[in-house]
């Protein structure tokens, strides 16, 4: 099973930046693509960003130009640089994975506890 742990959220002013960490363990076939998602109070979880295993990225039209996404395959760690923060950016973010158990077996998705980030003056 594929565990998925984040870290580097916290309270930032707006304008400011923020790094949040996804690291990925378990003994695993493969980690596919892997996703950033955020829930804020009140509203459903959306998707944030996205990259495949292969580097193929997409973001969600309201963080273009703002988030980067990325991850090292190798250290099994996947990142959201997140520049320009706006109050509207406050949520819980979480990391996803899809991957492969064994292989030939169907693909499972994995979920991170989450981490807070507050974007406010």
């Amino acid at each position: 099973q594929l565990q998925l742990v984040e870290s580097g959220g916290g309270l930032v002013q707006p304008g400011g930046s923020l790094r949040l960490t996804c690291e990925a363990s378990g003994n695993v076939f493969n980690t596919g693509t892997m996703r950033w998602f955020r829930q804020a109070p009140g509203k459903q979880r959306e998707l944030v960003a996205s990259i495949t295993r292969g580097g193929q990225i997409n973001y969600a039209d309201f963080v273009k130009g703002r988030f980067t996404i990325s991850r090292h395959n190798g250290l099994n760690m996947m990142y959201l640089e997140m520049n320009s923060l706006k109050p509207e950016d406050t949520a819980v973010y979480y990391c996803n994975a899809a991957y492969l158990a064994a292989w030939g077996t169907d693909p499972r998705d994995a979920w991170g506890q989450g981490t807070q980030v507050t974007v406010s003056s």
